[in-house]
């Protein structure tokens, strides 16, 4: 039997368990989540799991990422999940208790239960390029956010600390030039990523910031078994809430990334207006008398649909195709 090992990452430390012949849970707890622990992990795995091991861990931020490339380089077969799935999988165990061990079992146990299904899926370290872009891309991110903090201080505050709110906000802006500028070079110096920015400015809502936005998320949209995975991952799919006769109103499944999706909200709204495809797909969504905020989810979720098929096809957005859809 092929060796899953669950390990429950946190910033300082990790526990480690696999699920032995007998039922029984083989564990080690609160190794240092660094090179001395990583050590101590590769010893375990030697003596306990075997080189075949499939080794699976929640995504926990850049917490994780050291770890899952240093197992990826010694050969090991690695899964990075999305925490919500192994939330879903405890209520199926109706686990009660929460205990970073505890974790670690539930993280085996799903993995041995993913592979007997083959559905793990497996991770591979990403890109330096595009590694760099997202980086950039949530820098940005942080200094427009502390751009409008700033200037909603300005709106109330006393004279006396008007030029210091100014001095901070020039320092801001000066920032975020550099960054764009940043982001422009990092694309146009890399021949696939430029390449894959041409295709998604193609299409109408999405600028050259959408754009960046993509591909240091997503990485390679081909990377993804479809459109649909696409919007699962930014936590666009519908979510319909129904049973027998009751019909209630269907949420977006909100599990994916927030950071993707809340930024894809404006050029939804843009391409909305000037998208032909998105426009039309407004105005029927009207027609059956859905909301607002409906409506602008799946305008997000119809641009992400698009994007990928656009990357995909390696042909610019074609509005008459787009509409026959």
């Amino acid at each position: 039997m092929v060796a899953v090992v669950g390990i429950d990452v946190a910033k300082h430390t990790f526990d480690i368990a696999t699920l032995q012949p007998n039922g029984k849970y083989r564990t080690r707890s609160r190794l240092a989540n660094d090179p001395s622990g990583f050590a101590q992990l590769c010893e375990w795995l030697e003596k306990h799991a075997g080189p075949d091991a499939w080794i699976v861990m929640e995504a926990t931020g850049i917490y994780h990422e050291a770890l899952a490339t240093g197992l990826f380089e010694r050969g090991y077969r690695v899964s990075v999940v999305n925490p919500a799935q192994t939330a879903a999988y405890a209520k199926t165990q109706l686990s009660r208790g929460k205990t970073d061990k505890t974790d670690a079992k539930l993280i085996a146990g799903f993995g041995q239960d993913q592979l007997a299904k083959s559905r793990l899926r497996l991770w591979q370290p990403e890109p330096p390029a595009q590694k760099r872009l997202r980086a950039l891309v949530r820098r940005l991110a942080d200094l427009r956010e502390m751009e409008q903090m700033e200037r909603n201080r300005l709106e109330s505050a006393d004279a006396n600390i008007q030029d210091s709110i100014h001095t901070v906000l020039r320092h801001i802006e000066e920032e975020i030039r550099r960054t764009l500028k940043a982001i422009e070079d990092h694309i146009d110096n890399d021949p696939g990523l430029r390449q894959r920015k041409e295709l998604l400015t193609s299409i109408k809502g999405f600028g050259d910031q959408t754009a960046a936005l993509l591909l240091g998320e997503l990485g390679d949209p081909l990377a993804f078994r479809s459109a649909k995975a696409v919007a699962a991952f930014a936590g666009l799919t519908p979510r319909p809430d129904q049973s027998g006769e009751h019909q209630g109103p269907t949420p977006i499944s909100r599990i994916g990334s927030g950071f993707l999706r809340s930024r894809l909200y404006m050029p939804a709204i843009s391409a909305m207006q000037h998208n032909p495809a998105i426009k039309a797909l407004a105005e029927r969504l009207r027609s059956r008398g859905k909301r607002g905020k409906q409506i602008v989810c799946a305008a997000m979720r119809k641009l992400l649909h698009i994007a990928y098929g656009v990357l995909k096809s390696g042909q610019p957005f074609d509005p008459k195709l787009a509409l026959a859809r």
